[in-house]
């Protein structure tokens, strides 16, 4: 997912779509434990999704504007 998609949505849908990503990561991580994971690269993407919903999160908090 795009940053700028991601600086549109509100604090409520950032905190859903975290939601959802961590529990998708939970999704992939298990799967890939149990050789089911043909794309493992997507591990990475949705961690980096995490890490950008998080700094969304952040810089809101502290009031800065990008």
């Amino acid at each position: 997912m795009k940053v700028a998609e991601l600086r549109n949505l509100t604090d409520v849908e950032l905190t859903q779509k975290f939601e959802d990503t961590k529990k998708k990561l939970f999704e992939l991580r298990f799967q890939a434990e149990m050789g089911q994971l043909t794309n493992t690269s997507s591990i990475k993407e949705v961690r980096r999704d995490i890490a950008r919903i998080k700094t969304i999160l952040r810089e809101r908090e502290l009031g800065i504007r990008r």
